[in-house]
């Protein structure tokens, strides 16, 4: 059933006793901190859409599961975990949001923001409530002052594209279909933070919604501690409803790329060739991003025993000319094919596999992974990770699309912060890497994957067995110690807990490997 907001009035309760109903707080007590336990344990959805409706702007849309727009709001990129979804709401405007979490408050129902749905980690497994879904709220729009405001439900390739066209870029994800907001409150890596850092560094304010319904402004000099927590942990603190960031001249009109695929045989040549080639995260901030993976290639493997091959790029901001001087080393060593070719910012991720065509933006698979920040390649491992990958693959046709990912994003920018400016603790870490057990939902084959997946993570840890083990927050998995994800410094921690007690005591942000109220 389709609702607008003239029809939510006009619902009679006693048609509602045939929908589905939400699981509410059973407590009678008073409200405490802005959040209601009173018994309303089986209100039907349809009358929280007649309740909250008419509160909201004329735009805003609710609807529960048999609606037709149901999938496409709810629909994840990540199956081995589901949130349990009992309705969504849609602001219409930013103001709405507000109210929204106001109505859940006095009714007790647990809520979660979303954008593109593309997080991975499995604490988003134990939500159960209202679905604020802001995809409505999507204008980017440029200031006059070298910014641009985005809203909450901004995401990578329009704010990419509509930025280029207009002569600027930002600091934005690699995946054209990742949502700004959820890898900015992690810190976000991307191709531009070799020159102005992580895109959380580039946040000037944002506009945002507490716990206790409150909207509020935060900023280096409007609540500096809550914008000190925002870039980095910012998931445990509220629902960012618009930000504004910094916007910096486009540069060259095309990018070069540069892809070769190596067979097994090369794979120790390649990282001591890499590391050479980085000096500790040193290498020209030009060179934005030299990624890669173990992976399957049919057209090149064996079909009766699958060899992985090693895929690798390098993006260049700039000509190939200019570009080619780094390459020399990688040339030299026998590729089984390369590719190249020069296209502007906002094509690049399409030709290097993190385009909306890419794996990477393919909803509805289990992604049963694992992560690893490190500081440098260890050949040794590598194989290790590489033989163990092999194994796998050629064990259960159903792991055929797994993949190990490696990235290593240009550090300059990143190294330049001073660390103690933000919740985001590994600016000493330069290298990404995961693996990503993938294959279509299958629980038999869940525990099988996650070994596989923590034994990888376990052999690149070894292989930097002197550094803190190190977990990137929009990557984590949901298992690490909470100091591997938001640092092991004991004032981090403190000031983390701290600030959680105080602005959102009742744990209402709890579902994105949370940090846990004093």
């Amino acid at each position: 059933m389709l609702l607008n907001m003239d029809q939510l009035t006009m619902l009679a309760s006693c048609c509602l006793v045939f929908l589905p109903y939400l699981v509410l707080g059973t407590s009678s007590a008073a409200c405490l901190n802005g959040v209601c336990n009173i018994s309303r344990k089986d209100l039907p959805v349809e009358q929280i859409a007649s309740e909250l409706g008419p509160q909201l702007s004329s735009t805003s849309n609710i609807f529960g599961p048999d609606d037709a727009r149901w999938t496409n709001a709810t629909e994840r990129f990540q199956a081995l975990v589901r949130p349990d979804v009992q309705l969504v709401v849609q602001p219409g405007q930013e103001s709405d949001v507000p109210t929204i979490v106001q109505y859940a408050n006095d009714n007790s129902i647990a809520f979660m923001a979303t954008n593109r749905r593309h997080a991975l980690t499995l604490s988003i497994g134990t939500f159960s409530g209202i679905e604020i879904d802001l995809s409505l709220l999507r204008n980017v729009t440029l200031n006059a002052e070298s910014s641009a405001t985005l809203q909450g439900g901004a995401y990578d390739e329009a704010v990419w594209s509509t930025l280029w066209n207009e002569g600027y870029i930002t600091t934005t994800g690699s995946a054209s279909c990742v949502g700004m907001l959820g890898l900015a409150l992690g810190g976000g890596h991307g191709r531009w933070q070799g020159y102005y850092g992580l895109v959380a560094d580039n946040i000037i304010n944002l506009n945002m919604v507490l716990a206790n319904s409150t909207a509020v402004t935060v900023a280096d000099d409007t609540n500096p501690d809550l914008f000190w927590a925002m870039k980095g942990a910012g998931h445990n603190f509220g629902i960012v409803t618009s930000f504004e960031i910094k916007v910096y001249d486009r540069g060259p009109d095309t990018w070069f790329y540069k892809i070769y695929i190596w067979n097994q045989t090369k794979i120790e040549t390649v990282f001591e060739t890499l590391n050479m080639f980085r000096q500790g995260g040193t290498q020209p901030k030009e060179m934005a991003v030299n990624y890669g993976a173990y992976l399957v290639n049919t057209s090149i493997s064996n079909t009766v025993y699958l060899q992985p091959v090693l895929w690798w790029s390098f993006v260049y901001i700039g000509s190939e000319a200019d570009a080619q001087q780094y390459l020399v080393p990688f040339d030299a060593i026998e590729a089984i094919d390369v590719q190249h070719g020069s296209v502007p910012y906002p094509e690049i991720a399409e030709v290097t596999l993190t385009g909306a065509s890419s794996g990477l933006c393919t909803p509805g698979f289990v992604h049963n992974h694992a992560t690893s920040y490190l500081q440098t390649w260890n050949s040794t491992a590598q194989r290790q990770i590489y033989d163990l990958f092999s194994r796998k693959i050629n064990e259960n046709a159903q792991w055929f699309n797994s993949t190990v990912v490696m990235e290593d994003y240009a550090h300059e920018g990143v190294g330049a912060v001073d660390p103690a400016t933000s919740a985001y603790p590994w600016r000493e870490y330069s290298l990404l890497s995961y693996i990503n057990v993938a294959y279509a939902s299958n629980e038999t084959l869940d525990p099988a994957a996650r070994e596989w997946a923590l034994e990888t993570r376990d052999l690149w840890n070894a292989g930097q067995a002197d550094l803190p083990v190190a977990t990137y927050v929009n990557y984590a998995r949901g298992d690490e110690p909470l100091g591997s994800v938001y640092g092991y410094n004991a004032w981090r921690l403190e000031r983390l807990r701290g600030l959680k007690t105080e602005y959102d005591p009742n744990d209402r942000f709890s579902y994105y490997n949370p940090i846990v109220p004093l």
